[in-house]
């Protein structure tokens, strides 16, 4: 449509030759308020079904209605015990499947023709059968239907077997010849789930260094695998600043000493000692920034050894493991610390408490994000830019405060904004109160 004047549209500086309209639309700049989610996890299981080489993205949701498609057992199996331990507390699970080396897909020729393969490797493929019968309702149609442990996955009519589309479990192509014909059930076979190799960790961690989330868990008990993990985590959290903390069990007070490692004292009954990990890696994952799990009953499906003296629980503490207690029948968290011990004047007893740890992390986290989503390479370092940013962190601050997270925030006070040495840097001086539940009573009752 047009208006009567030849020039028009938007401008940088009032430099235009025809005469016209020219409007910018332009929000007031206001905080972003970025406040990213907690309650992803991640950890590398020996699994007998999934793909290999790639994430498996779980929610909560997903393993009770799709378990038996994505892990190949259903809810309840207790294959899947780990799982629904960390899903108690988390949100999403980054799962890769660790036994990545080796392993065979089940495979099978149906009435004589239909060649069908499982579409991952795994003792899994094994339980999937195959069945053909004559379709009453449409003349020369088979109904060709995939069931996995007894339960129907899938079902097509069709004429012959270039007809059938692949589904979630199985892949279908035809033998020597393409026709159909009448199969009571046939089982999948020669699955094999693969082995864990001297790389698989290595691998997963290469690939898991892409995604974001709050936890990583190693629960088995080889030294040389958990310093692997202990590394990763230094690597990313202090080179990198990927802020996460890694849950790990029994590491010798002396290798640990980490504010990014949670190292977890008892050990479960039975084979999986370090089974405690799973629970604990998606309770941190999952608690709020201005929560903490200190006290927090256990709800999961292991049985927790308990069987220490309180000098024990007390010592567990100063050498910075998360300790199970039992009282009353109930096993509970301690208290909420991780393994960081060699206190100094410039990082104190605080940064042993995971909570304090969580809002650290938080600020960090989501104030790198702002930055780089809103202000790298988009906004000038002048100092109507460096105001624009530091509002941002007022305003991140403030949502702490409000959250019960930190106390005694003075934007004016605590948050400093300025221009670095080269043009194009910017320095921030944060100070922050992190706010702690209380875990301590100390109670003087005077009688008159």
């Amino acid at each position: 449509m047009a208006y009567g004047a030849l020039g028009g549209g938007t401008f940088l500086v009032q430099n235009k030759i025809l005469p016209g309209s020219y409007i910018n639309y332009v929000s007031v700049p206001r905080a972003a308020n970025q406040f990213s989610d907690r309650g992803y996890c991640t950890i590398g299981l020996s699994l007998d079904w999934g793909p290999v080489g790639e994430v498996i993205i779980i929610e909560a949701a997903d393993l009770q209605t799709k378990s038996l498609e994505i892990l190949g057992y259903n809810y309840t199996d207790d294959k899947l015990k780990p799982i629904r331990d960390i899903m108690l507390g988390a949100k999403v699970l980054y799962l890769y499947r660790i036994n990545d080396s080796g392993g065979a897909k089940a495979t099978a020729v149906v009435a004589d023709n239909l060649k069908v393969t499982a579409k991952y490797n795994g003792t899994v493929g094994n339980e999937i059968m195959i069945t053909i019968e004559n379709d009453v309702d449409v003349e020369g149609n088979f109904i060709v239907t995939t069931l996995l442990k007894g339960k129907v996955m899938d079902k097509q009519s069709v004429k012959n077997i270039t007809g059938l589309k692949n589904n979630g479990i199985v892949t279908f192509s035809a033998g020597s010849a393409n026709t159909l014909s009448a199969n009571a059930g046939t089982f999948l076979a020669n699955g094999t789930s693969g082995t864990v190799s001297g790389s698989s960790h290595s691998k997963y961690l290469e690939l898991i260094e892409k995604y974001d989330f709050n936890t990583i868990g190693y629960a088995g008990d080889d030294v040389s695998i958990k310093a692997l993990y202990k590394a990763f985590t230094v690597r990313l959290r202090d080179d990198e600043g990927v802020k996460f903390q890694c849950v790990l069990y029994n590491v010798d007070k002396a290798k640990a000493n980490f504010e990014g490692l949670i190292n977890i004292k008892n050990k479960a009954e039975g084979d999986d000692v370090g089974a405690l990990v799973y629970w604990v890696l998606g309770q941190e994952a999952g608690c709020s920034v201005n929560k903490s799990i200190t006290n927090k009953k256990y709800d999961g499906e292991y049985i927790v050894n308990t069987k220490y003296k309180t000098r024990e629980a007390k010592q567990a503490i100063i050498d910075g493991f998360l300790f199970f207690y039992e009282k009353n029948s109930q096993v509970r968290v301690l208290e909420d610390i991780n393994s960081f011990t060699e206190f100094t004047l410039y990082k104190n007893k605080d940064f042993s408490k995971n909570q304090v740890m969580r809002v650290l992390d938080q600020r960090a986290i989501d104030i790198a994000i702002i930055f780089n989503k809103m202000y790298l390479g988009k906004v000038q370092n002048n100092r109507d830019g460096r105001i624009a940013f530091w509002n941002e962190l007022v305003n991140h601050a403030n949502t702490l405060i409000k959250l019960g997270a930190i106390e005694d925030y003075e934007g004016e006070r605590d948050t400093v904004v300025e221009k670095g040495i080269e043009k194009d840097s910017v320095v921030v001086q944060d100070y922050l109160t992190p706010v702690m539940a209380m875990q301590k009573l100390y109670q003087t009752i005077w009688v008159r």
